[in-house]
């Protein structure tokens, strides 16, 4: 699979722009601000239906314009699909598979899968278990469809649940009955994801820990856990244990919207003891591992999407990283950076050759 082209109106900085792209490596290089990132960012809409940095699709819009629109050509199993996206402020935003729009948007996940790295990573590692969760599900969802659908109607029992802990406190009576409707509801969906994301790290984990090894040659020992409250007891038994703390605190206090992903260098948390070379090193491994889990279950190469990675990176990681993404298993690559004779010298001192487009307060062209 690989992105032929690219075409925007009114997306962030960018009038228009209208891109050819290589079928192997594709760098953006510019200064910073000038919308080398908002690239990567249009491309991650055509995958997966929504930015990658922003929840919020009307402030895509370009200041003072009504309307976006991200449209793109790609090749998959030798087969034409154009996707295009698009949204006028205060309508429903507009997502067409070869000019036929999705009934809902979940039937496009999965299709065109994508894997981006960035700065913005570092929030896996120092903010809360909620972003590692979120990884999980983002991987997870690209390979199965059914799992987006469990996640929504775990987390609809979930609200449901909750919703009848504080009516008890306010009420001081405790509906027995429409309780055990409830836990049923949620053991029943949380046990069909906890053995999705217990079989995802199974298979999962394997992949991280090649990519570390091949990264740092072996200079780090890292480790990578799932860790679940299912793993030691059912959920059946786990909310009849919690029934009295959920009453007081009025929420569900065990299930698996607690899983967390335990990250550790030398057997210490990676957040308080890794530099930044190594939490960066271990976030690059983390996302090549999730194009390696994709490429397994889709049967074909996700795109990659590369924005800013040579910061915080020493010359040997950076070399290692552009050898192993250019000349091993990987497909069509996106690249920005603020230094193009940096990009430049490191290409060419692994003979890969690439197809550079240079960026300028938005406006693009071939270099």
């Amino acid at each position: 699979m690989w992105l032929k082209n690219l075409t925007l109106l009114n997306f962030k900085n960018y009038n228009t722009a209208d891109l050819s792209f290589s079928k192997t490596v594709n760098a953006f290089v510019g200064n910073n601000g000038a919308g080398k990132t908002n690239l990567l960012d249009a491309i991650h809409y055509l995958c997966l239906c929504k930015s990658y940095f922003n929840p919020i699709d009307s402030q895509q819009i370009k200041t003072g314009e009504e309307l976006f629109l991200v449209q793109g050509d790609f090749d998959r199993d030798d087969k034409k699909e154009k996707i295009s996206c698009g949204l006028k402020r205060n309508q429903k935003k507009s997502f067409k598979r070869n000019k036929k729009e999705y009934d809902k948007l979940a039937d496009h996940i999965g299709l065109f899968p994508v894997v981006m790295i960035s700065p913005y990573d570092i929030n896996l590692i120092m903010d809360g278990s909620e972003e590692r969760r979120r990884f999980i599900d983002n991987v997870i969802s690209q390979t199965d469809s059914r799992y987006l659908d469990q996640l929504i109607t775990y987390n609809k029992h979930l609200l449901n649940r909750n919703a009848l802990l504080k009516q008890v406190a306010a009420t001081r009576t405790l509906d027995v009955a429409l309780l055990q409707i409830l836990d049923e509801q949620l053991i029943n969906a949380g046990n069909a994801i906890f053995e999705k994301r217990k079989q995802f790290l199974l298979d999962f984990i394997p992949l991280f820990d090649q990519h570390y090894r091949f990264l740092t040659n072996d200079a780090e020992q890292v480790s990578l856990t799932y860790q679940s409250q299912l793993n030691d007891d059912s959920f059946e038994k786990l909310l009849a244990q919690s029934i009295e703390k959920d009453r007081i605190l009025e929420r569900t206090t065990t299930g698996i919207h607690k899983d967390e992903l335990q990250f550790e260098i030398a057997g210490m948390p990676m957040k308080k003891f890794g530099s930044q070379g190594q939490q960066k090193s271990f976030l690059i491994a983390l996302k090549l591992a999730q194009y390696s889990y994709l490429q397994k279950f889709k049967n074909f190469k996700p795109l990659l999407l590369l924005d800013d990675i040579f910061d915080k990176l020493d010359t040997h990681r950076i070399h290692k990283l552009m050898e192993m993404v250019s000349h091993h298993d990987f497909g069509q690559i996106f690249i920005t950076d603020a230094n193009k004779a940096r990009v430049e010298a490191v290409f060419k001192e692994i003979a890969v050759e690439i197809e550079l487009f240079e960026v300028n307060e938005g406006g693009v062209e071939n270099a």
